[in-house]
């Protein structure tokens, strides 16, 4: 048998995990030098509340030692497991967990596969992986799938706010300046380094307009091959005004394909900051 891990990069608070059969383990937000465990003791409403009065979050790790305990739980109990990361180069969370691995009871019965991916696409995969294992599909069959699913993964993200891109590195003090003087939308395009260095988000471009936005990042999937078979996924960080109009738009240039809208957590705002609107497609490859 085998146990699906994952942590909350896949938008599921542990409630929502532990009735799917799924382990998650919360990412953690630190506002104020306190640390809050992502959906379990602060909500994506209570974070932008706390940005509102002008708090600047940041993101932590789990500790490696909450990923062994929650290791040797499992494989005593004589389970394998696969656990299956936000993106490495965007978290420590890959490297987190091949450590944990390194330092648990049985580390020949755990597998760990970097999502390469967050948020929709991520949960997409989560969530084939674990009805595979339910389904009792081998260890083998089930990282073939994701190894297949991975490289069809397509994400984006529109922030709101320069500041937050500024702190985070992704841009330039001067490009955040002009960028918000002209008023210009921004995208950021999730890139893979290397296998190394994992992901890093690269500008796409900045448009006069979110509609500019919008048709540029549906042209460029469509370039990519998204279409039959993909999913596309819309997270938003509070920005229920920019989502609907993106939904429409992906309706209208993609109408065999689903759309899934979903919020995005404490975690994922402390990054892309607030109304900040991701745009990601995936086809699981079954």
């Amino acid at each position: 048998m085998i146990q699906i891990i994952s942590d909350s990069g896949t938008l599921y608070s542990q409630i929502e995990a532990k009735e799917k059969g799924l382990y998650t383990i919360p990412l953690n937000v630190i506002v104020d030098h306190k640390s809050y465990k992502d959906y379990e003791t602060i909500t994506s409403t209570e974070l932008l509340q706390m940005i509102d009065q002008k708090k600047v979050p940041s993101t932590s790790l789990p500790s490696v030692g909450e990923r062994i305990d929650l290791y040797n739980e499992i494989t005593n109990k004589g389970l394998e497991i696969i656990d299956i990361t936000i993106a490495s180069g965007l978290s420590g969370a890959y490297q987190s967990a091949l450590m944990a691995k390194e330092e648990c009871d049985h580390p020949q019965m755990v597998t760990v596969i970097d999502s390469n991916t967050l948020a929709g696409p991520m949960r997409a995969l989560v969530d084939r992986a674990l009805e595979m294992a339910q389904e009792n599909k081998s260890k083998d069959e089930i990282l073939e799938m994701l190894n297949d699913s991975i490289k069809t993964e397509v994400s984006f993200l529109i922030p709101q706010d320069f500041s937050y891109l500024k702190r985070g590195g992704r841009i330039s003090s001067v490009e955040a300046g002009i960028g918000g003087f002209l008023k210009l939308i921004p995208v950021m395009q999730r890139k893979l380094k290397s296998k190394e260095e994992g992901s890093h988000l690269v500008n796409f471009g900045l448009y006069r307009t979110f509609k500019k936005a919008l048709i540029k990042i549906a042209d460029h999937m469509e370039s990519e091959g998204v279409g039959e078979g993909y999913t596309i996924y819309i997270s938003h960080a509070n920005n229920l005004d920019e989502t609907e109009k993106a939904h429409a738009y992906f309706k209208e240039r993609f109408p065999s394909e689903k759309i899934v809208v979903m919020p995005l957590s404490p975690s994922f705002i402390t990054q892309g900051g607030p109304k900040c609107v991701a745009i990601q497609a995936i086809k699981i490859e079954k």
